[in-house]
């Protein structure tokens, strides 16, 4: 519930859909109430094209929404209301063959708020393949101890430099981003790292190499999703065995791309994407 009004939001169900804008086959597991703004966000998704055969029904939990309000300095902050549907995902049969055939599974800590969910996401994770932690540390709504669990299955992890100072500083003080990456990949032995730092582009880790890019200026009419379409762009670039720097490159062009749209699922040809930074 943004001051603008009402839009469809969620980070994985902002990855899933740029996962298809780029010819990937998404699925997405999440709940929904039996209310109008279920209704009308399962129209959606269909519309888009999105794969909502796994989403789940719930008669008696109502949709989530998260009212979003915006200080006068320009920052948001978010009340993740609840109860809400996605609280309340369980880990049914199709759900948990999806996941074991699936090449990637794209999860974040917020699903793991409430005990329903928190037990399906721990099934999934044990039979999940390549497990790609998208953190979204958004207060009251995370530990200590579920980072650093969630952080145990991670195969790749993206996360903001705010997030990364946050989580680090649990273990010491440290002089610079690359320090903290490595204590991060040694501790929970992640191979795979991304560090996006908004207009200043974003940072890969991989295989004991650092790859940085300095990221692209563009008009920017909103950052909503633009860190999802990010990620999106990494996997569904990973999955065509894309160069590290050709990786980086797109990932940050489709990133600078969404944020001159409004909302994070807008109509756009991946033309632009190629052709807004030559």
């Amino acid at each position: 519930m943004l001051p603008s009004g009402p839009q469809p939001g969620g980070a994985p169900m902002n990855v899933a859909y740029q996962l298809h804008r780029l010819g990937k086959h998404p699925a997405m597991i999440s709940r929904i109430g039996t209310d109008e703004r279920g209704k009308e966000l399962m129209k959606l998704l269909q519309t888009k094209g999105l794969n909502t055969d796994y989403i789940q029904v719930d008669e008696e939990v109502p949709t989530g929404i998260v009212r979003a309000e915006q200080h006068a300095n320009g920052d948001m902050s978010y009340d993740i209301v609840s109860p809400s549907a996605w609280d309340h995902i369980t880990a049914d049969e199709t759900t948990a063959a999806l996941v074991k055939q699936a090449e990637y599974f794209v999860f974040g800590s917020l699903s793991a708020r409430h005990p329903t969910s928190r037990n399906t996401l721990f099934q999934l994770l044990e039979t999940a393949h390549t497990k790609v932690l998208d953190i979204n540390l958004r207060t009251p709504h995370y530990t200590r101890p579920l980072i650093e669990l969630l952080l145990q299955y991670a195969d790749i992890l993206k996360l903001n430099i705010d997030e990364l100072e946050l989580v680090t500083n649990w273990y010491g003080n440290y002089n610079n981003t690359a320090d903290r990456v490595s204590l991060l990949q040694d501790k929970f032995g992640i191979h795979r790292m991304i560090v996006t730092m908004g207009a200043k582009g974003a940072q890969l880790h991989l295989n004991g190499q650092m790859y940085t890019h300095p990221g692209y200026a563009v008009p920017v009419t909103d950052t909503v999703g633009s860190g999802d379409a990010f990620l999106a762009a990494f996997i569904s670039k990973t999955i065509d065995k894309a160069a590290p720097e050709e990786l980086l490159d797109f990932a940050n062009r489709l990133a600078a791309t969404i944020t001159t749209y409004k909302g994070a699922m807008p109509d756009y040809d991946l033309k632009e994407v190629d052709s807004l930074f030559r």
